[in-house]
């Protein structure tokens, strides 16, 4: 194990960081866009409503690497929609960016089903006091009910996160160099089947543990007193 290590070290830590870098952004936008689901989801509004729940039931029981394709093959390579300026390295760039773009919409819609569960947990009574001075239904979502609701669901997200992290491996399927790809790689030249995925797991479990200890930590520190 250790020789395979030292012979791979520089691939495996390269792997790893396109990893993370795959988490992060995708990780923000899911945040983002979920936050944006998930107001459309308790808004008056009708059409919002529909919006967001048809949002939520297409991509959570789409397949990710249905997704994953078809942003790289479909949107990328049938319709030409490009990520990345042309140069000699556009065509990983572009796979990068897609693979991004579709692990946040994908992830979002669990986001939003998380935070949404966090609105519901906020009384009645708060959000009435805030129309009663006057609030918009934005501004009494993003001043009085959001931040209530993100407190709840702390641990919650931690879950998403983690599972984004394992997630990004289906970004494999389209050629991003990141840890499931290298190890398919190494599969095929070495012949420690056992010893690699080993490696590969072990790799996985430094990323995702810290991060469900942080979350545990936050949640205990910020969760809301009912």
């Amino acid at each position: 194990m250790f020789d395979l290590i030292s012979d791979y070290q520089s691939q495996l830590l390269d792997a790893f960081w396109v990893t993370v870098k795959l988490t992060v952004l995708s990780g923000v936008l899911a945040l983002v866009l979920g936050t944006i689901i998930a107001a459309m989801r308790v808004s008056p509004v009708p059409i919002a409503r529909w919006v967001g729940t048809a949002y939520v039931t297409v991509f959570r029981n789409t397949p990710l690497t249905l997704i994953i394709v078809f942003c790289s093959l479909g949107l990328y390579f049938q319709l030409g929609i490009t990520l990345a300026a042309e140069g000699t390295n556009d065509l990983a760039e572009n796979n990068f960016r897609w693979a991004v773009i579709g692990l946040g919409v994908y992830t979002a819609a669990f986001v939003c089903e998380s935070l949404r569960s966090g609105i519901n947990t906020v009384s009645l009574g708060q959000s009435e006091a805030g129309r009663s001075l006057g609030l918009t239904f934005t501004q009494n979502l993003r001043m009085v009910v959001l931040p209530q609701a993100f407190r709840a669901v702390i641990a919650p997200l931690g879950s998403v996160l983690i599972a984004l992290t394992k997630n990004s491996t289906v970004a494999a399927a389209i050629g991003v160099g990141e840890a499931a790809y290298l190890m398919a790689e190494m599969i095929e030249i070495e012949s420690a089947t056992l010893v690699i995925g080993a490696i590969f797991a072990f790799g996985f479990v430094i990323l995702t543990l810290p991060t469900g200890l942080l979350f545990g930590w936050l949640a205990k520190r910020y969760e809301v007193a009912r």
